[in-house]
């Protein structure tokens, strides 16, 4: 693997964006999200909720811990 030199952190960024995305590359996306997924799973409850305002939607939008 080539070792590069950036002199910005913006040249670095750059560097990572991928503009013409191959088969490869969305093979790799979907075994990197399977792997988080298997580490973290996400679970939401079920149902449909009422809130009384948007900070109670909001702190109830986020997944069940476990």
């Amino acid at each position: 693997m080539p070792v590069y030199k950036f002199k910005s952190f913006e040249e670095a960024e750059q560097a990572l964006w991928n503009f013409s995305p191959d088969d490869r590359y969305f093979h790799r996306l979907r075994n990197l999200f399977h792997l988080a997924a298997h580490f973290r799973p996400i679970s939401w409850r079920k149902g449909v909720r009422k809130y009384r305002n948007i900070e109670e939607a909001n702190q109830d939008s986020n997944p069940i811990p476990e």
